[in-house]
């Protein structure tokens, strides 16, 4: 028994190799087999949460965040833009005309949206978004499972930890049209690499594999690298205290691989990395304070909508969107925790886990302790540091995903340690683990049905009014919460048109304050037009407001303007838009349009 507890806390500790022969319990074949089944396992579960999306991945939107679905709807068809048009990489003109975007300073998930082009090209942004969210959650929880195969015996032990890392509430919150956050696959190999620093012989190559990984993960999502990061900055040190014998003897190469892993991923993000924050369309801060957007104390406790046992209102109590339930384990696995440390307390690595887990907990707390929808003006940790660059671009919940990830290293670790136990606590755990588990196993993402392409986009006609120097104006125009059809049309129609605004994030308004923002810098009639959408009142029109239009599309190199069917206040937009251009609107494939060509447009810059 011994000889096995050691076993076990050899693989438990970061880096330890693997053994020479396969592990007594799988052998061979077995092993194998566990291994399929553990991936089809998975494949089975994501595709069951997005299952009422891949009915018509084109014609459906995730309910929960229409909006966010409908940004890597643009963000891949952009990625399609570049296979198959050749279009700037890191640059975007087809949203917000004339100015444009900055990719690098979006989430536009290159990495995943370049593979997938060819998709999005042939059969349409929707079911690119749908195939990413689903092998998102598979692929994580795979590539997690593969960690914990070396650092466990068992099978199941691995199988248990994969699902609660791909499957917990967190990433099925952000499976409502997350797919930066959700396609978390490549973390496990980061630190994996990092953890294999410590090895002889892995300074060039594994410093050099670090720094791939690193590259690559940038372009899938920025957050998640620093999460990782700011995790591993915590584990590693506090490891090293505990095991300063095995730190004195690694510490040299651990330092001089890391050093090779910046020198790589240096060299290929530099220009990247300056084009995020350095050319046009960047920006800094967010458009709120921490204390928006932070954890719930009591969301800790309490079941997320998604889960089997998951009560929308109080979830929506609990935090400030479906997308952002990044906690929510649920009281028993809150106990099942603290039976789980306890059993491996003996363990630095373990010690060192929950530590890392504690701190990135603390911080998504906010800079004040917010308790069941109340902020109670108790000062935490995160006030002294929230300023910070770079910290000051991250929703401070988001730190929570990282105490949700460990929670399954530590189902991993003790899984896999209570086979050492006597049988009576074995099924006591078992039992215990099972009444944590299955209330937080996920439902099915709702969705809701998206208007068709009318005739007009489908067909082509707008070609008729829209040359390469002008863009389509649909109305109500492309906003964060409003707009949305129009945003969903450009992506669908394979950004062939440019759309003045968006939802993005960009400069608030340049050069005067460049805050980062949700929205393009206001305009008169932008300003107007959501007044009407808003509160559905006919405004009384000057001779100013017919000016600023004129203007306004003439910024915006207008060629035509469409209102959407089907509009919240449809008639009211009509006769506003009819009274400021001084123009009736002709029914054209569909859909009021208001023909532009004749206005003048500025000379490209």
């Amino acid at each position: 028994m011994r000889a096995v507890t050691e076993a076990v806390e050899r693989r438990a500790e970061p880096g330890a190799p693997e053994p020479a022969t396969p592990v007594a319990d799988v052998p061979g074949r077995r092993r194998r087999r566990a291994d399929l089944g553990a991936l089809f396992s998975y494949l089975a579960l994501a595709v069951l949460v997005l299952v009422q999306l891949w009915r018509d991945p084109n014609g459906r939107v995730l309910s929960a965040n229409a909006d966010d679905h409908g940004v890597f709807l643009f963000m891949l068809a952009h990625s399609e833009r570049v296979v198959f048009h050749g279009a700037d990489l890191l640059f975007s003109d087809r949203l917000n005309a004339p100015t444009g975007v900055n990719m690098m300073a979006n989430t536009s998930v290159l990495a995943l949206g370049l593979p997938v082009s060819p998709i999005t090209h042939w059969l349409g942004a929707g079911v690119s978004v749908v195939l990413l969210l689903t092998l998102g959650l598979a692929g994580t929880a795979a590539a997690w499972y593969w960690l914990f195969t070396r650092l466990v015996r068992g099978r199941l032990a691995a199988w248990l930890g994969g699902l609660w890392c791909g499957f917990a509430p967190t990433m099925v919150s952000h499976a409502n049209g997350h797919v930066n956050f959700v396609c978390q696959f490549v973390v496990p190999f980061i630190v994996w690499q990092v953890l294999r620093l410590r090895e002889p012989g892995r300074v060039l190559r594994g410093g050099v594999a670090l720094g791939l990984l690193v590259v690559l993960q940038v372009f899938i999502n920025e957050e998640t690298l620093l999460f990782t990061a700011l995790t591993l900055a915590v584990f590693v040190p506090a490891y090293a205290v505990q095991r300063r014998d095995v730190a004195r003897a690694v510490w040299r190469r651990f330092v001089a691989g890391l050093g090779v892993a910046v020198a790589v991923a240096s060299a290929l993000l530099a220009y990247p990395l300056w084009h995020q924050f350095g050319a046009a369309g960047s920006y800094h801060g967010q458009p709120f304070t921490p204390d928006q957007v932070a954890t719930d104390l009591l969301s800790l406790g309490a079941y997320a909508r998604q889960s089997l046992a998951g009560n929308v209102a109080v979830a929506r109590e609990l935090t400030v969107s479906a997308t952002e339930e990044n906690t929510f384990f649920g009281v028993p696995m809150l106990i099942m925790l603290g039976v789980m440390v306890a059993m491996l307390w003996r363990s630095a690595a373990a010690r060192a886990v929950v530590l890392a887990g504690a701190v990135l907990l603390v911080a998504s707390l906010g800079p004040k302790l917010r308790v069941a929808g109340h902020v109670t003006g108790i000062p935490l940790p995160f006030a002294l540091v929230s300023h910070v660059p770079v910290l000051d671009l991250v929703s401070v919940t988001r730190f929570a995903m990282v105490p949700a990830t460990l929670v399954g290293v530590l189902i991993a670790l003790a899984a896999d340690r209570i086979g050492d136990h006597p049988q009576r606590r074995r099924v006591a755990f078992w039992a215990a683990l099972a009444v944590a588990l299955v209330p937080v196993l996920p439902k099915p993402l709702p969705i809701v049905g998206a208007d068709p392409l009318p005739p007009f986009l489908a067909e082509g006609t707008w070609r008729q009014y829209v040359s390469a120097d002008r863009t389509l104006v649909p109305v109500p125009l492309p906003e964060v919460t409003i707009g949305r059809a129009g945003m969903r049309w450009a992506a669908l129609s394979g950004l062939d048109f440019a759309v003045p605004r968006g939802y993005f994030m960009g400069p608030a308004q340049p050069p005067r304050d460049e805050t980062g923002s949700w929205h393009a810098a206001p305009r008169p009639t932008s300003v107007l037009l959501a007044w009407v959408d808003e509160y559905g009142r006919r405004p009384a029109l000057t001779y100013v407001d017919r000016r600023n239009a004129i203007a306004d599309l003439s910024y915006w190199r207008a060629g035509v303007v469409v209102l959407v069917p089907n509009s919240h206040h449809g008639d009211l937009l009509e006769v506003t838009l009819t009274d400021l251009l001084g123009r009736s609107p002709r029914l054209v494939g569909g859909v009021q349009v208001w023909d532009v060509r004749d206005l003048p447009v500025p000379p490209r810059g």
